[in-house]
């Protein structure tokens, strides 16, 4: 369990907003069907936005009860369907967000998402003073100011699944197998999926990738006996075809690999028990530091305890995975 921060309530509201944003993470249902029951407790209406900023823009709210989060989560993706608006990088556009809440009679906001979305709260927040409090929801887990996100769990656990699935083939035909992950610019994915499952070797968008001696590495260890389970753990970093072009390097020097590329089963399915957990509380706490007087914050996880980050901190932090590269560098010696 998280500790939770016990605060004293300074305000009230009469009614706040909740939107998911961006790449759906399971256990957003979770965290929405909290943030909704803890508002509903103190007396407070929750109105659903749809889509995301988009929806928010679009006047896509709806009244949301006690009913309306029944029995949803155990559900993979967001009941509040998710988008991603570029339209909301405008300071205009904030401004007439703004506006559409005040006139709904909305006083502050619940936003739930990667780091796109919580940069968009706090521009929101300093640039109309609507209170706002983030919750941070990724399966890439590449938010600042929190050690875990919602979402990354499961995602960890279904790349294993399959992973697991694979290395039965892998070890039957005695082949190599080049297994891509979710991770453009983090990862945290492939490190934890490459540790977990015994990867030969773990490549990440942190550190640059020498296709040509990697290649060769590999195909050495092949030749030698060093390789065992056939399984290489490949982010799939910023730029696309990372995995293809190392397979095309591995087959010049005469080993045949197969590519699987996991994609976005990493996004779906029945979250993890410790993501449902992660996501509940968060929920109830971005209630909770609203009432408290906080905003411009994100729930942040520290440890066992759960803390307010600044929401200022994300757009100029990346969060990255370098303590753990060497071992996953390592793994294939």
């Amino acid at each position: 369990m998280y500790s939770l921060p016990e605060l004293e309530v300074v305000r009230s509201f009469d009614a706040i907003g909740v939107l998911t944003s961006g790449g759906d993470a399971p256990a957003m249902n979770a965290a929405i069907r909290a943030v909704v029951r803890t508002a509903l407790n103190h007396g407070i209406k929750v109105y659903g936005i749809h889509r995301g900023y988009s929806g928010l823009l679009g006047n896509d709210l709806r009244r949301m009860s006690s009913p309306s989060v029944s029995n949803i989560i155990q559900r993979g993706g967001t009941i509040l369907k998710s988008d991603r608006c570029k339209e909301f990088h405008q300071a205009e556009t904030r401004q007439r967000a703004a506006s559409i809440l005040r006139e709904k009679g909305i006083q502050a906001l619940v936003t739930i998402g990667g780091d796109g979305t919580l940069t968009g709260a706090h521009l929101l927040s300093l640039e109309t003073g609507i209170p706002v409090v983030g919750i941070p929801g990724s399966i890439d887990n590449d938010i600042p100011g929190t050690d875990d996100s919602i979402g990354f769990d499961t995602a960890v656990n279904t790349a294993i699944g399959a992973i697991d699935r694979i290395r039965d083939t892998a070890l039957s035909h005695e082949r190599l197998f080049l297994v891509e992950v979710m991770g453009r610019d983090s990862g945290y994915i492939a490190t934890q999926v490459g540790i977990a499952c015994g990867a030969e070797m773990i490549l990440i968008p942190e550190y640059p990738t020498p296709v040509e001696s990697i290649g060769y590495t590999l195909a050495e260890n092949r030749r030698t006996g060093k390789g065992s389970s056939g399984i290489i753990v490949v982010a799939e970093g910023p730029e696309p075809g990372l995995t293809g072009r190392l397979a095309e390097q591995l087959l010049r020097f005469g080993e045949e690999a197969r590519v699987c590329i996991l994609g976005h089963i990493q996004r779906g399915g029945s979250p993890t028990a410790h993501d449902r957990v992660l996501a509940s509380c968060m929920g109830a706490t971005a209630i909770d530091f609203l009432l408290a007087g906080y905003s411009d914050v994100m729930v942040g996880s520290d440890g066992r305890a759960l803390k307010p980050m600044p929401l200022a901190d994300i757009p100029n932090h990346r969060k990255h995975a370098p303590l753990l590269y060497p071992i996953a560098l390592q793994l294939h010696k």
